[in-house]
C-alpha cells in the first residue's frame, strides 16, 4: 500500500542547497536538520503529517547521508539531477534507464573538454558525479563569464546536454535526465499521487519539482523567478524557511 497520511499531503520533495544547507561551504545547521529528523520520524510512525524526501544536483552519495540525517527511512530520494535513487527502505540505488553507453561516453568527452578549457585557470569538477558535470570557481563572476562558451562549446557538437546555472555552480546534465522525470519515477514507484505532494526548492532547476506536485514553497532566498511558482514563499532563508514550510503544511 502506498503511504498516506491523515493530512492533505503524504509526501513534500525538497531540494538540498539553498533549502537544507547553504550552496556554498558553510557549515550546515545541525539542530536544524535534527527538527526535521524529529518530523519525519513522527510522519513514519503515526502518519499524521507528509514524509519530507530530498531531490538534489549534489552526488547521490551526500543525497544519501542527508536523507539518513533526516531520518527519512522509507521513501527513496533523488540525487545527481535526477540520475540516480536511492530507496532508504532497503539501501538499494537505481540510475535512470535511459542513460545509456553512448550518453556516458558524451559526458566523459565533455569532462575531457571542460578539462582542457578550464582546469588551467582553476575551475574545478565537482567529484561524484557519474553522468553529468558539476563546474567550481571560487569566483562566481569567472563562472558566470564562461557560461555562454560552455553551451556554444557543446551546441557546436551537437552534444545533448542541458548547461545551467545555481547560486555557485554551472551544472551540465543530459537534457533528458532532470528532476521531473525523476519525480514522476518516485511518484510510480511508491503509488503516491502527485495531488498529494508538495515540493520546495529555491532556485530555477527546481521548476522542475515545481511542475510535478500539486504545491510549491520556497525559502526567502530563492531566485526571483522560481519564487513565481510558489504557492508561499517563506520570510525565513534556507532550512529555517524550509521548517517554516513544513509547519503550514503539517496543519
Amino acid at each position: 500500500m502506498p503511504f498516506r497520511t491523515t493530512g492533505k499531503y503524504d509526501l513534500i520533495i525538497c531540494d538540498i542547497d539553498g533549502c537544507l544547507s547553504p550552496e556554498s561551504h558553510s557549515p550546515i545547521n545541525g539542530p536544524a536538520l535534527s527538527l526535521i529528523a524529529q518530523h519525519n520520524r513522527q510522519a513514519i510512525q503515526n502518519r499524521d503529517r507528509p514524509v519530507v524526501t530530498l531531490c538534489s544536483g549534489r552526488p547521490i552519495g551526500f543525497v544519501e547521508c542527508l536523507c539518513r540525517l533526516t531520518h527519512n527511512t522509507l521513501i527513496p530520494c533523488i540525487g545527481e539531477n535526477g540520475v540516480w535513487i536511492w530507496r532508504p527502505a532497503d539501501n538499494s540505488f537505481a540510475c535512470e534507464a535511459a542513460i545509456t553507453e553512448e550518453h556516458l561516453e558524451v559526458v566523459h568527452d565533455a569532462r575531457k573538454l571542460l578539462r582542457l578549457l578550464y582546469q588551467p585557470n582553476g575551475v574545478i569538477q565537482q567529484p561524484g558525479k557519474s553522468a553529468s558535470v558539476t563546474l567550481y570557481h571560487p569566483d562566481t563572476d569567472y563562472l558566470r563569464s564562461i557560461f555562454p562558451k560552455i553551451v556554444d562549446e557543446f551546441h557546436k557538437r551537437d552534444w545533448p546536454i542541458r548547461v545551467s546555472m545555481t547560486w555557485l555552480y554551472i551544472n551540465c546534465d543530459l537534457q533528458h535526465v532532470n528532476k521531473g522525470a525523476a519525480v514522476d519515477r518516485l511518484l510510480a514507484e511508491t503509488g503516491i499521487d502527485a495531488e498529494r505532494t508538495a515540493g520546495i526548492g529555491d532556485t530555477m532547476g527546481d521548476r522542475f519539482i515545481a511542475e510535478r506536485v500539486s504545491w510549491f514553497g520556497s525559502p526567502a532566498n530563492a531566485e526571483p523567478e522560481i519564487k513565481k511558482s510558489a504557492a508561499y514563499v517563506s520570510p525565513f532563508s534556507e532550512v529555517d524557511g524550509v521548517l517554516d514550510i513544513l509547519e503550514r503544511l503539517s496543519q
